[in-house]
């Protein structure tokens, strides 16, 4: 797996009192790019869907330094340079991966903006990065976002091909996220 690292058993499962389970939370983006499927995404564990249902996005080729943005209102759980996971205040967590193993480069070319248990809003930054080093290394660009613990087909995948930009709408999470 690409993240190891990234342990779904810090991100609290209970939704707080008040939460509304049918309510649909919209994902933006974290950074502009075109879409692509998880289906599509150059890495098996997120291809498959084993960590969770969602999306990916990938940079333009000419893109040099971005900053990665807050896919929605949350509380920030766990930050690495290249990897972060926001929680909405009714449960649902996302991560963010930045490129395909760039835990590999050791936090080389990235900067971590955001900390463990600061409260975010959509769109605000996160990391940045340097898109040309990380491609200089060979390393693929394409930036899984998905809904941890969700079923691989939680949402509707985007068609391949479309553009965002960071901080569009991406998907939608449903109310009641899919268990595995």
């Amino acid at each position: 797996m690409s993240t190891p690292e990234v342990s779904t058993a810090e991100v609290s499962g209970a939704a707080p009192a008040g939460a509304t389970p049918t309510g649909a939370i919209s994902v933006a983006s974290p950074l502009p790019g075109r879409l692509i499927p998880l289906s599509e995404v150059p890495d098996p564990v997120f291809a498959k869907g084993l960590v969770g249902g969602g999306a990916a996005v990938i940079p333009d080729d000419d893109a040099e330094v971005l900053t990665a943005v807050a896919p929605l209102d949350g509380k920030v759980i766990k930050v690495m340079p290249h990897a972060y996971i926001v929680q909405h205040a009714s449960g649902p967590a996302v991560l963010v991966h930045v490129g395909i193993d760039t835990v590999g480069l050791k936090g080389e070319g990235f900067s971590v903006l955001a900390q463990k248990g600061d409260q975010v809003r959509t769109g605000d930054p996160m990391i940045s990065v340097d898109v040309a080093f990380v491609r200089s290394k060979n390393l693929s660009m394409c930036s899984p976002v998905v809904i941890l613990d969700s079923a691989p087909d939680a949402i509707e995948p985007p068609a391949s091909g479309g553009r965002v930009e960071a901080g569009g709408h991406l998907f939608s999470l449903p109310g009641k996220i899919p268990e595995k």
